[in-house]
């Protein structure tokens, strides 16, 4: 079993000489700038030997080569290089040439101390990790697939020197015992890189809380300089990393995401019903083939271009569907999505890069690290939820060099998807009040420095607030008003089932952890339930310790040990907001960024259809949306289907049903919520929410009943009903 913050005390066995041994050097100073450093061809040198030693290539490519100098200069950098463009090198190669570069400035020493690569998929650290032993490289990672003895041995292998680069996920620096053991590893941070750094903006196409925390930890551990990587970047999120992570204008290096051997096509296909079933498969109904044009296209564009295929969906449903409706055509194909079970998924993976598999029909949950060269068509059954997810998504075809075709099937149904995937995040105010409130209370009573505990499941469920959302409200408070501060999670609950085994195990051990164990765990009927805080109490002993010899008896196959209920832990940084006006001040500003997050959520899909239904080259367009061009300053690509046909792709027209009270009048009836008319039009409009579910409105005849109307219609109107 795995516990959120296994390292807390990592370090506690040390006496205070050892601890002072482990502090790091004072900090190395920097450089101005890249091109001022004395030694840049000394560096550009080491980089070369190594990238030919290590990773077997001649040369290095696009900008890599002034990335990996500005980093061994001791500055910080940004590199926006097109997905497979060998972003991992620039972290990878400093990380093992600091020892070389320690020996040759005069600073040799034991300690070469570490890199640290901030990933948000365990899946890639995990390919990374393996590739990197297989060179030789000494690597590991810190997730939540560890367990607690792999844990104390790869903080053993830290504290002696013999680990180059450690792989963890962003939310792995909410950790306090992990910030504290990280801050003191012999010989320092030398690098920290951030994969997917575009997660740091809150204009990125896929913002993530936990990022915006990585900027801090940076400044904790005080990490001697930073790489930030992305493939999508437009100017305005490039300076959002620029401005977090203190990197100068010259130290941003860019590759235009232009590739001369994609064709970028796109075709309207105007499918009576389709849009109908589309909508219908969001809850289970099937989607008849019959009904939806793009099949017919589907099949005849995958028989003229052959060859390995991914099909991006937008549903679990749809890539079941469409993988069966293939082999029913005599292709070889499979489903892949995020409700598969993880072997199911990774012999998929397995099977397609192994050419046994041609076609893989997934949602977004395929493609992140993979790194097939031979994959020949891109098809996008519905419309990408951003031009950046677009851009990566088409660049994982060709990598070989050789032409590869990426088509885009724009359909009526479109519009929906992304109109209910946009307005499912924003609560209503009322619902953001209810929180706030019960923030306030759960911290109530205790004072700056104490810690509150929350559960985010039941406040999502009963405030009616997504987890996404939610997510991002706690990292406001935190990050915007210093309220709070993130602490290590725990389960609420432990409790096992006791094998043979367990009673001569635990009564044969004279651990005081083992004692406590025996002592605290109530057998109430098969499971024995285990109070750790109240041990704790009662014993003096650490929480952590605690639970590490639970997990450790459960390793050992002495019991069948289950965790549930994660609570966040926050520790409280200031006083509360107390008078009415200090508390709507905080909601007013809370409630406007979530308003502008649903509108930025919805011009994001607008920018995908503009960008395909334009009157411009595909290929000069996207380039454009990250500030860059095309070579040579030519304005076509040649090979798109704007620039093939010189005819606008017409966009699918979006019949919309006009709002009348009779429709409204049927939703009143069949649901007595009067409190939240947000809550009114998602039934309505057939957008689940956490208390939709709760209270089983979904399953109501009128839940999705006016999905061809006017969202905003529809809250107009709910809205003069709830006032």
């Amino acid at each position: 079993m795995d516990e959120f913050d296994f390292d807390d005390d990592v370090f506690d066995d040390l006496d205070e000489a050892e601890l002072e041994e482990l502090e790091r050097p004072a900090k190395r100073q920097k450089s101005s700038h890249p091109a001022s450093a004395p030694n840049a061809e000394e560096h550009l040198a080491l980089a070369q030997r190594l990238l030919t030693e290590k990773f077997g290539y001649a040369a290095f490519r696009h900008e890599q080569a002034g990335a990996i100098q500005s980093i061994l200069a001791g500055n910080n950098a940004l590199a926006i290089f097109p997905t497979g463009a060998g972003k991992s090198l620039c972290y990878q190669i400093p990380a093992i040439a600091f020892p070389e570069l320690d020996r040759a400035e005069g600073r040799a020493s034991e300690n070469a101390g570490l890199a640290i690569v901030v990933s948000p998929l365990i899946a890639l650290m995990k390919d990374q990790v393996d590739a990197l032993r297989k060179r030789g490289i000494s690597a590991d990672s810190i997730d939540s697939t560890k367990t607690w003895d792999q844990q104390i041995e790869i903080y053993a292998r830290i504290r002696n020197s013999q680990l180059r680069i450690l792989y963890c996920a962003p939310e792995r620096l909410n950790n306090e015992g992990f910030v504290v053991s990280i801050r003191d590893v012999p010989g320092g941070i030398r690098l920290v890189a951030v994969d997917e750094a575009h997660c740091v903006s809150e204009w990125g196409h896929s913002f993530r809380p936990d990022y915006l925390k990585v900027a801090r930890f940076v400044d904790e551990i005080k990490a001697e300089r930073v790489i930030c990587l992305t493939a999508t970047a437009t100017p305005q999120v490039a300076e959002d990393i620029c401005k977090a992570f203190k990197i100068d204008e010259s130290c941003v290096y860019k590759t235009s995401p232009y590739r001369p051997n994609l064709e970028l096509h796109a075709k309207t296909i105007e499918s009576p019903g389709a849009a109908d079933d589309i909508i219908g498969a969001l809850f289970g109904h099937e989607v008849k083939t019959e009904t939806d044009k793009r099949y017919e296209e589907l099949f005849r564009f995958l028989r003229a271009n052959p060859g390995p295929t991914l099909i991006y969906v937008a549903l679990q449903q749809q890539a079941e569907h469409h993988a069966s409706a293939l082999c029913k055509q005599g292709f070889s194909a499979a489903a892949f999505h995020g409700g598969m079970k993880t072997d199911v998924k990774a012999k998929i993976q397995d099977d397609f890069m192994a050419s046994r598999v041609q076609i893989i029909c997934a949602t977004i949950a395929f493609g992140m690290g993979i790194d097939k060269p031979d994959i020949r068509n891109i098809v996008h059954w519905d419309l990408s939820n951003t031009v950046e997810e677009y851009s990566q998504q088409i660049g994982r075809a060709g990598r070989d060099g050789k032409p590869s075709r990426c088509m885009f099937y724009l359909a009526p149904s479109a519009f929906y998807l992304r109109e209910v995937f946009a307005r499912g995040d924003l609560p209503s105010r009322s619902s953001l009040k209810g929180l706030f409130e019960d923030i306030l209370n759960q911290a109530r009573g205790r004072a700056v420095g104490e810690v509150f505990n929350v559960s985010h499941y039941h406040q999502g469920r009963e405030y009616d607030i997504r987890d996404s959302p939610l997510s991002v409200i706690y990292a406001t408070l935190e990050l915007r008003f210093g309220i709070f501060r993130a602490t290590t999670p725990e389960y609420s609950s432990y409790k096992f089932q006791a094998s043979k085994s367990y009673f001569p195990a635990i009564q044969g051990d004279k651990a005081p952890e083992a004692k406590a164990i025996l002592s605290h765990a109530k057998k109430k009927l098969k499971w024995h339930e285990m109070d750790v805080n109240g041990a704790c109490k009662a014993t003096g002993l650490n929480r952590m310790n605690i639970v590490g010899k639970l997990n450790k008896l459960h390793e050992l196959g002495h019991i069948n040990l289950v965790t549930k209920g994660i609570e966040h832990r926050y520790t409280i940084q200031k006083k509360l907001p107390a008078t009415e006006a200090e508390k709507n001040e905080v909601l007013d500003k809370l409630y406007a960024d979530l308003v502008g997050r649903e509108n930025d959520a919805l011009n994001r899909g607008r920018e995908v259809m503009e960008l395909i239904t334009g009157q411009k080259c595909f290929a000069l367009q996207l380039a454009e949306h990250f500030g860059m061009g095309l070579p040579d300053g030519k304005l076509k690509c040649g090979h798109c289907t704007y620039c093939i046909t010189g005819i606008q792709v017409k966009p699918p027209r979006r019949p919309l049903s006009s709002t009348n009270s009779e429709s409204i009048q049927g939703v009143l009836k069949a649901t007595p919520i009067r409190d939240d008319p947000r809550l009114l039009a998602r039934v309505a409009f057939g957008i689940r929410s956490p208390r939709i579910s709760q209270l089983k409105l979904d399953k109501l005849s009128v839940f999705r009943s006016l999905a061809h109307h006017d969202f905003e219609a529809l809250l107009r109107e709910f809205t003069k009903v709830c006032d």
